[in-house]
């Protein structure tokens, strides 16, 4: 009999309602996707950009702040180098700094202080790369806001002046702000406080904010065994991306709200495919007073749920994208990317699917024998 095919026909108002409420949920799971991804990306897209395995801290840093927080020396560097376990080990260095431009434009900034030559210096896309003392390699986003390479910034109460000689092919921030890249050593003479000109503190040169670790080729880091040797507190590179300012209360905040809404979307299914039920217990009871079996009839009205599902959710997908397109490349920090946004489809389809089987259970109670007028 095809009854689900024959209802979305004959009650197309009602279906159209239905599918205009889960597309829209889906418009609104595709924003939040980008939304999420743009903000992981500007918190820490410097971070993900590093070639690196796992952060050594300074132990007992606190994680939801470790880049600001924790102070290493060389001797832990070279500690971590030793290990076997280890291919290399260097310094790294993080700080975010006040300054403006040549121009008198504020600037903020994420300095990573790199040794030049080590497998932490990036490659510049444009310009040349880190060799001069004061010279900075920054995000290819910084020179969108107004900075241009040969540009001079300077770092605000110290007077450091920087240079910027070129530029990454991609975005790199750390906590919202755009990354400099600078050799290790001017890092920490401003890192260490001092003002352009003054001495520095002659431990100055011995610190750094972490230390950045490769693995051995076809070997894991035993961070445990490591941080017991050279008392570190170390972390895999995805597990510091907690130590960037925000980022945890950010992501945990729009992972909420995406729960909430998957939660919202099986609901208003659900609900409305036991009203639907409901209204149609009659039809029901004649099929199945006709030889209709439960499980067919259970199938079909699955096959109803997942077509209205859907179409519904392709349409809103469909939006989202075209909303989203025109978002990126904004300030607003938004990027669309195609596993979050097909986790979204399919968790949608999923739990709308799981709703409605709920709903239409209900089909096993009914009696056949009120189609004959049994209940008379």
């Amino acid at each position: 009999m095809f009854l689900a095919l024959r209802e979305l026909r004959f009650a197309r108002s009602r279906f159209s309602l239905m599918g205009g409420v889960v597309a829209l949920i889906a418009v609104l799971m595709v924003m939040l996707s980008g939304l999420s991804s743009g903000l992981v990306n500007d918190g820490v897209s410097g971070l993900k950009a590093q070639p690196v395995d796992a952060f050594a801290f300074a132990e007992g840093t606190k994680t939801d702040s470790a880049f600001s927080r924790s102070v290493v020396d060389l001797a832990q560097v070279d500690a971590w180098a030793d290990r076997p376990d280890v291919a290399a080990a260097e310094p790294f260095g993080s700080m975010l700094i006040n300054a403006h431009s040549s121009t008198d434009l504020p600037v903020d900034l994420a300095l990573f202080g790199v040794v030049p030559g080590s497998f932490l210096e990036p490659d510049a896309a444009e310009g040349q790369g880190l060799g001069d003392p004061h010279g900075i390699v920054v995000s290819e986003t910084a020179l969108g806001d107004g900075l241009e390479i040969g540009d001079t910034v300077t770092v605000d109460r110290v007077g450091t002046e920087l240079t910027i000689i070129g530029s990454t092919g991609n975005q790199h921030t750390f906590g919202h702000v755009d990354v400099a890249y600078l050799p290790l050593t001017t890092w920490q003479e401003i890192h260490s406080g001092s003002a352009a000109g003054e001495e520095v503190r002659p431990d100055a040169y011995t610190e750094a904010s972490a230390i950045a670790l490769q693995a051995a080729d076809g070997q894991s880091i035993d961070l445990a065994a490591g941080d017991k040797a050279v008392g570190t507190a170390s972390m895999t590179l995805t597990d510091s991306f907690g130590a960037s300012p925000g980022y945890t209360a950010e992501t945990s905040t729009l992972m909420l709200i995406q729960v909430f809404l998957y939660a919202i979307s099986a609901l208003v299914v659900g609900a409305f495919f036991t009203v639907w039920t409901i209204q149609r217990r009659h039809e029901i009871a004649v099929l199945r007073a006709m030889g209709g079996s439960t499980g067919y009839l259970m199938r079909d009205g699955l096959a109803q749920a997942f077509i209205v599902l859907l179409v519904s959710t392709v349409a809103g997908v469909a939006v989202g994208l075209g909303m989203g397109a025109l978002l990126t490349g904004t300030s607003m920090p938004f990027a669309l990317e195609a596993p979050a946004i097909g986790l979204a489809f399919v968790l949608l389809i999923g739990l709308g699917l799981i709703g409605a089987a709920f709903a239409i259970a209900r089909i096993a109670k009914v009696d056949p024998l009120k189609a004959l007028g049994g209940q008379r």
